[in-house]
């Protein structure tokens, strides 16, 4: 086989794990409570799953992610930052994962991720502004969008 068939192979096959990872953080993403928009965050590395989280209230606290206004509450946890802090609890390191997200992540979790050591980021759907996504880039973590999952 050519480098080129290699490399080809290789891509072949991360794309079907990368996409089959996606459609775990989708299913994961309907565990949120959250009206408005559920995410879900699945954290890879050496090909096992080693953490996961959805946007939603942090432990204790009611489920309900709103007010009653409908606006999101100052207090809810973005998918990655939940899966992040999973992470820190247990004896797993991110340093050299991959986050798998059903939506990318703002400026602020972005700064996690990269705080984190991981060095790629795949999503499906954009955030409302593409700092986070801007920002990872910078950091020179890999980022990349599937919009189609299930090809």
């Amino acid at each position: 086989m050519s480098t080129n068939s290699v490399i080809f192979a290789m891509s072949k096959k991360q794309s079907k794990y990368d996409k089959a990872y996606l459609r775990m953080a989708s299913e994961w993403a309907k565990l949120s409570h959250c009206k408005r928009k559920q995410v879900g965050a699945i954290v890879v590395k050496d090909r096992a799953i080693i953490s996961d989280g959805y946007n939603g209230t942090p432990t204790g606290f009611d489920n309900s992610c709103e007010d009653e206004n409908g606006d999101t509450q100052w207090f809810v946890l973005h998918a990655e930052a939940n899966a992040i802090l999973k992470l820190a609890r247990s004896n797993n390191s991110s340093a050299g994962a991959t986050l798998y997200i059903t939506l990318s992540p703002c400026k602020e979790c972005s700064k996690l991720i990269h705080q984190a050591g991981f060095t790629r980021v795949v999503y499906i759907n954009g955030y409302k502004d593409s700092e986070g996504l801007d920002f990872l880039k910078l950091a020179g973590i890999e980022v990349v969008q599937i919009q189609d999952i299930n090809e």
